[in-house]
């Protein structure tokens, strides 16, 4: 039987969105819950296994651990892009690589959870109102503010759309921005500096990578009007998370909405779990039930088709 490894299942919840048991004669399954400790662990865990199905920007699949790997034939990951597999390493060993199809929706949607989150104080009027307080802070209303927005891609311009609907005035820079969806979406282009300088709430959209790497940084962050506020549901290195926490914690800008991180899991004792101006979710941008489903499903189905010699969805 082809030994198969769920990767990451943090929630152990892989076997409520696809029947592994009516596999079970073809493919011997082994879920891992718990993130690796180290890339070393990884290989000494995976050693075996021919195949893996991997959830996006959690375990990277490296040119060190794809050489590692002698029995891997498949890697199977949710979406359809995944930077973290080294894709060259894997074209050179021979390892197909597939993706699933992903809801694109459900990022925009937890983008604008942290937007009113930060804008209504949520995270201490919560936490207050379970202590038994009343109407601890004052909010700021959305309604003829700035939303900046760091790319205009498939989630900016959802992003972009309900800024809109909330009256509120948008901008837009990126290395690549379409003037043609700033133009049907009503949105003002403009250079990087005059977004970081205008937004009343900084919301980033572009991909991670080398391009956008540390886009923000303490310099970006000291231009930022001192009551604006940023989020970031994309990818943890865009933002310098260092200067994020120095920026919060001398209130060099208002707050931030942060659901990706530089590493993750995030440590238990990481700085920003303290500040009282971050409000954090744990990456859960595209975690939800109809996204899991699609992507369970279509891992299994990816795997059959590499069996089977007729791969679908194959990155490269």
């Amino acid at each position: 039987m082809l030994k198969v490894a769920i990767l990451d299942d943090y929630q152990n919840v892989a076997q409520q969105f696809v029947d592994l048991e009516k596999l079970s004669g073809k493919y011997e399954f082994k879920i891992f819950s718990e993130p690796f400790v180290d890339e070393a662990e990884v290989i000494e865990q995976l050693s075996d296994f021919e195949a893996l199905l991997v959830m996006r920007e959690r375990t990277p699949i490296t040119k060190n651990v794809i050489d590692n790997l002698n029995n891997l034939k498949f890697v199977i990951t949710s979406g359809l892009k995944n930077k973290s597999i080294d894709l060259n390493a894997a074209k050179k060993r021979k390892v197909i690589v597939c993706g699933t199809e992903s809801n694109v929706h459900p990022t925009p949607e937890l983008t604008w959870a942290l937007i009113l989150g930060l804008a209504r104080n949520f995270k201490e009027e919560f936490d207050n109102m379970y202590q038994g307080y009343w109407q601890t802070t004052i909010g700021v209303e959305l309604k003829g503010k700035i939303l900046g927005l760091i790319g205009l891609g498939r989630v900016g311009s959802q992003v972009a759309k309900i800024g809109k609907a909330f009256g509120m005035q948008v901008m837009s820079w990126s290395e690549n921005l379409n003037l043609n969806a700033c133009k049907d979406l009503d949105v003002l282009p403009c250079t990087k500096e005059d977004l970081i300088k205008n937004s009343d709430f900084l919301s980033i959209h572009v991909q991670g990578g080398d391009r956008y790497k540390d886009c923000i940084t303490l310099e970006e962050l000291d231009k930022m009007k001192k009551t604006a506020f940023l989020i970031n549901t994309s990818r943890g290195e865009i933002v310098n998370e260092d200067d994020l926490i120095i920026a919060l914690s001398t209130n060099v800008i208002a707050g931030a909405g942060i659901d990706v991180y530089q590493k993750e899991p995030l440590a238990e004792n990481n700085k920003l779990r303290f500040l009282p101006n971050a409000l954090l979710t744990p990456h859960i941008g595209y975690v939800t039930a109809e996204n899991y489903t699609i992507y369970y499903n279509q891992m299994i189905e990816g795997l059959e088709a590499c069996v089977n010699g007729k791969p679908l969805r194959v990155l490269d």
